[in-house]
């Protein structure tokens, strides 16, 4: 039977007519517009600048800090054994930083009594500004040494104060030496037997680090390193000033218990293991010195011939010193 009306619409929504948008989105649809002329493009020209410069346009994200063993120009010796040694043999540390609750041990109770005796400064920081501080393959077990940079004498100066002062000179300069232990271990060696400075080259060569200090075993607060910013220059003006430089090596003309010029002034000049000396570091050597040595044995560490070099030219001034 009919109903008399009409069948309701199958799409027809309940809530009514979904309204439009009125037009709000038109704008983003039309796009941002004709690009610029070069001219007007005053980023683009910030960016080219930039690059002429050699720079890097500014990131808007910084990069993460980096962890460094290095704090304002100085080095942190870390671990227990290492800062512990680092304090027996007196290298001039400023600051020793210890973890918060740091478990103690002997280790721990001797560097609180040496810092306490020298009046360096104990800081408690915690584990994890300790963790910033070092490098990430360093070992700290909650404890570090603060030691500052290293100030090196002019060599030039340092031959003249020696010469003022009615001495014979009788330096050490490394050519290529780079491992710091060997370089703390000649400067431990010409203290002992007398000499009056090591020279370091400023490039390719290792420099007087925490690593050195202690090798040195407080050598190094005693006897002068000088920095020369240019090896055979600096072994000219020696032989200026009437300096005699001989340099060491297996191949050498003159066996060391041979060297008559012991007892002259004298610069010795120690080449690195691998490569010996420079050709022109050892073109202005007035002698070529090697080691009498056993032939089974290829070659000497560095700092051994350089110890037994100076050990044998001490010897040779000593008997030239006892005849006058």
């Amino acid at each position: 039977m009919s109903t008399g009306g009409k069948r309701p619409s199958g799409n027809r929504n309940k809530k009514g007519p979904i309204k439009g948008t009125g037009g709000h989105g038109r704008k983003a649809l039309e796009g941002k517009g004709p690009t610029p002329k070069a001219k007007d493009r005053h980023w683009a020209k910030d960016r080219r600048r930039q690059a002429a410069a050699g720079s890097k346009p500014e990131q808007r994200r910084t990069a993460p800090r980096q962890r460094s063993s290095q704090l304002n120009d100085v080095e942190l010796v870390t671990g227990r054994n290492s800062a512990l040694e680092a304090l027996r043999a007196e290298i001039p540390a400023t600051t020793v930083y210890v973890a918060a609750q740091l478990e103690v041990d002997d280790r721990i109770r001797e560097i609180i009594q040496i810092a306490a005796k020298r009046n360096i400064p104990m800081l408690e920081v915690t584990r994890q500004e300790l963790d910033r501080m070092v490098p990430f393959d360093a070992v700290h077990q909650g404890i570090a040494l603060k030691v500052p940079a290293y100030e090196y004498a002019d060599p030039v100066e340092l031959l003249q104060t020696t010469i003022s002062q009615a001495k014979t000179p009788l330096f050490v300069a490394l050519d290529g030496i780079t491992d710091p232990r060997n370089l703390g271990a000649i400067v431990r060696s010409v203290a002992a037997f007398g000499g009056h400075g090591v020279i370091v080259p400023q490039r390719r060569a290792a420099g007087m680090t925490a690593s050195a200090w202690k090798t040195s075993a407080g050598a190094a607060a005693r006897l002068p390193v000088a920095l020369a910013g240019n090896l055979t220059n600096t072994v000219k003006a020696f032989k200026d000033a009437g300096v005699f430089v001989v340099g060491l090596d297996g191949d050498g003309d003159v066996s060391l218990p041979d060297l008559t010029l012991a007892t002259s002034p004298l610069l010795i000049v120690v080449g690195s293991e691998g490569k010996g000396l420079s050709r022109l570091v050892a073109e202005n050597c007035d002698a070529i010195v090697s080691i009498p040595i056993d032939s089974a044995t290829e070659s000497l560490n560095a700092g051994i011939a350089a110890s037994v070099t100076m050990y044998e030219v001490a010897k040779l001034r000593a008997a030239a010193a006892s005849t006058d």
